[in-house]
């Protein structure tokens, strides 16, 4: 039987509601006014959303389609998976460790992990848990769990290490791999065991565990990305995760049952307050200055509203204001839908006085403006907003994401205030020259690739795109 296709305008649609507490009608009419703007720019099948207000969920809705060849709806009960969300729970499983008393994030792994190569042994547990180890990342090993997984690891052990610890951030599954074994180690249990179990039954997640796309079933979503060679058609992704990735990777949820977690955290039912503060507390590099990750989280920089969260897949995402007892949870099964981006907008509907700031505010400023003039946006609200400053990274990654969202101009303009905010930063000029080329304009690429690679001549990017406009490097 041939199988029906839906398109996705007309599956944004398809909505069912679950039960949630009472909350303000305009809050939860301006978090739907968002979320469905979301769908429809970044075309995501299906979402669901979960609020936490006052340890209580304030607003569940779940939206679209779960499955879109058989046209399932998601509800409220469907499962998604959650990706690297999955880190932030092993952060939590490792300081409820720390505070049992048997283990140090100031030790070497080398002491609860046998058989690691010599230059492996001294990296402690902390540079682990905030990706700034400096280990070869074991799914460059291992993609999808596309090889066995033995000789993965053991490939992975052979591999050089990229940097002294401390010195930068690199994102490397080899981390929480080597946290699993450490836990599990302490606990007497198989190296590759998971390691949420017991938040989960603390939490009462009825509807959270492990698995990936071989356990495809009628109450989990299929997951999606478009693709160049069709980009009017999502096409269906397959994960897997196999054993020892799934401290990093591999859980799967619902935003209800996130959002019960972000609340027995709170509550300090997981851990208790000083666990808590070191948790999101962000790690410094060695030359003293402040990273983005605590212990499995990301620590955002929301100096009147403290922030903390994961993100996961480029799908998911679960943030924590504690000091407002407010949470949202967006799920979603389109890689690429980046949900965070409208967290703080969102929150700041259930969180009385909260003002936008950073790249939050910038992001409102510029929400309807790549049809009219978006450079000419920035500049108003640089001028009405002296006091901004944003991380290069942030600006960076939100600039890609509106490439990859068909908002061209609008990236050019925020690439174009980031490299005006970091002068002496390569990748910025890279990024900008990425931003002129994807508008036609072949000169102003050209030049900037030239900025970019007198500033860093290693930047292969731009040594490469030079190359291929058939422009000479500097």
């Amino acid at each position: 039987m041939a199988t029906r296709m839906i398109g996705v305008a007309a599956l944004l649609t398809t909505l069912a509601l679950g039960g949630a507490a009472w909350a303000a009608p305009d809050a939860t009419a301006r978090a739907d006014t968002l979320v469905r703007r979301a769908m429809s720019e970044r075309r995501i099948p299906g979402l669901q959303i979960a609020i936490v207000q006052n340890d209580r969920i304030v607003m569940s809705r779940a939206y679209g389609l779960a499955d879109l060849a058989a046209g399932a709806s998601v509800t409220t009960r469907t499962i998604f998976p959650l990706n690297s969300i999955t880190k932030a729970f092993t952060g939590v499983a490792a300081m409820r460790e720390v505070e049992a008393g048997r283990l140090d994030l100031s030790a070497p792994i080398g002491g609860y992990v046998a058989d690691l190569p010599e230059a492996w042994r001294g990296v402690t547990v902390d540079r682990l848990l905030s990706h700034t180890s400096g280990l070869p990342n074991f799914v460059d090993n291992n993609a999808g769990g596309a090889i066995d997984e033995a000789a993965a690891w053991t490939e992975t052990l052979a591999k050089p290490v990229r940097f002294a610890p401390g010195e930068r951030f690199d994102y490397s599954q080899t981390n929480y791999a080597l946290v699993q074994m450490a836990i599990n180690g302490l606990r007497g249990r198989a190296v590759d065991a998971t390691l949420a179990e017991e938040q989960i039954a603390l939490a009462s997640m009825t509807r959270t565990g492990y698995g990936d796309s071989r356990d495809a079933g009628p109450e989990r979503v299929v997951s999606y990305g478009y693709q160049r060679k069709t980009p009017d058609q999502p096409a269906v992704r397959r994960e897997i995760f196999t054993p020892l990735h799934r401290a990093a990777s591999g859980m799967n949820s619902t935003a209800e049952d996130v959002a019960l977690w972000a609340i027995a955290l709170r509550q300090g039912r997981l851990l208790g307050p000083a666990a808590l503060k070191t948790l999101w507390t962000p790690v410094a590099y060695t030359d003293g200055k402040l990273g983005q990750w605590g212990r499995g989280w990301l620590v955002m920089d929301r100096p009147e509203h403290r922030t903390v969260g994961m993100t996961g897949g480029s799908r998911s995402a679960v943030y924590l204001y504690p000091d407002d007892r407010v949470a949202v949870v967006i799920l979603t099964n389109l890689a690429g839908a980046t949900p965070e981006d409208l967290i703080d907008e969102i929150a700041q509907a259930f969180i009385p006085g909260m003002t936008l700031s950073g790249v939050s505010a910038l992001r409102a400023a510029l929400a309807d403006e790549e049809d009219r003039d978006p450079a000419a946006a920035v500049a108003r609200f640089v001028a009405s907003t002296p006091s901004f400053t944003a991380a290069e990274h942030e600006l960076n990654d939100w600039g890609y994401r509106l490439l990859a969202f068909g908002k061209p101009r609008t990236a050019l303009a925020v690439l174009k205030l980031t490299a005006d905010l970091y002068p002496a930063s390569g990748n910025a000029f890279d990024s900008l020259a990425d931003a002129y080329a994807a508008n036609g304009d072949k000169v102003a690429a050209t030049a900037n690739y030239r900025r970019a690679l007198a500033l860093d001549p290693a930047n292969r990017n731009a040594r490469q795109r030079l190359e291929t406009l058939g422009a000479n490097s500097p």
